[in-house]
């Protein structure tokens, strides 16, 4: 099991085990050798080309994803749906639409109607009567026939969600003060034990940062592919899943509640201590996702954010053995 260390410790060496020395360290240490063993300079300069970050790049079976399941700034819509329960419920989302704008307009139209042709001025001697059966038998008839409707539509995609099939891949889920912690129950490390390790925040105070988009969480963004608007989303490592796996959760907590969410894949399941809910999705589409605890949960709550990469079988497969067999495989 990984655990916390000092984030500048962690993040060096992260960058060390991809060459990324930064560019002024590289041309002091190339200005040194010029000065000092000339006769090495061609071969040490060839040697850092063959050893450079983008060369390790390549290797790095999660590089060239791209971000899907992400907030936009000013966006009202939903994001993009990315598994089958999401694509179910944004189905049920707009026929929900269809049910509850026109009964929104129908009210308002009615109330307007009310306002103008029976104020005091229009209406000085208004009616009497207190009963009018059709109408009454109408207003409760066609909303019983609405809920019907919707329940038949409703509550499949709800078994269909809370039943959980076998998984081909089963991944404990545990939300910490204020980190996630993954167990690939199925896969195993270097050690014959179940792959484990924890995701944190980039710039998280648990790794010694200070929750601000500071100079080394812009190093460590950028290292991972990640732009400044992605602080606060992004995280040191990611929940990994090959596309179109059926992926079970074992969601809890081991502090306070916490809640498992990413919008892009229709889900949210409470982390409660002592106890261990199960969630599941089967992704359609390769890319990166984000999401957030959802439940408040202390202090830094909102530096609690979840990454999930989805990739191919033979990448999530490469993805494995390097985290088995690298030791300084540390980020990704």
């Amino acid at each position: 099991m990984r655990c916390p260390m000092n984030k500048g410790i962690r993040a060096g060496a992260a960058r060390a085990a991809r060459g990324d020395h930064g560019d002024s360290k590289v041309k002091k240490m190339q200005l040194r050798q010029l000065l000092f063993n000339p006769g090495a300079a061609a071969f040490a300069a060839l040697s850092a080309t063959l050893m450079a970050g983008p060369a390790r790049a390549q290797d790095d079976p999660l590089a060239g994803l791209d971000i899907i399941g992400a907030p936009v700034h000013g966006g009202i819509n939903l994001q993009p749906a990315a598994t089958n329960i999401a694509d179910d419920l944004h189905w049920l989302d707009t026929l929900l639409n269809w049910v509850i704008i026109p009964i929104t307009l129908l009210v308002a139209v009615l109330i307007l109607y009310a306002i103008i042709r029976f104020n005091k001025r229009a209406n000085p001697v208004p009616a009497r009567f207190s009963h009018n059966s059709p109408l009454e038998v109408t207003w409760t008839l066609l909303p019983v026939l609405l809920l019907v409707v919707i329940g038949a539509f409703s509550l499949p995609i709800l078994f269909n969600a809370q039943e959980i099939p076998e998984g081909d891949i089963t991944i404990k889920v545990t939300g910490h003060q204020w980190y996630w912690e993954y167990e690939y129950l199925d896969e195993l490390d270097a050690d014959g034990n179940p792959l484990r390790f924890e995701s944190f925040m980039i710039g998280s105070d648990i790794l010694g940062g200070d929750n601000t988009l500071d100079d080394l969480a812009r190093e460590d963004l950028a290292a991972l592919g990640y732009s400044e608007q992605e602080f606060t989303l992004a995280t040191d490592t990611a929940m990994v899943v090959p596309v179109g796996a059926a992926v079970v959760l074992d969601i809890t907590g081991a502090d306070v509640i916490h809640s498992w969410t990413i919008p892009a894949f229709g889900l949210k399941q409470d982390a409660v201590p002592g106890r261990l809910a199960q969630q599941w999705f089967r992704a359609h589409q390769e890319g990166i996702y984000f999401g957030q605890c959802s439940e408040l949960c202390g202090r830094a709550h909102a530096y609690m954010p979840i990454t999930v990469k989805v990739v191919s079988p033979e990448a999530y497969a490469a993805w494995v053995e390097r985290v088995q067999t690298d030791p300084d495989y540390m980020m990704w």
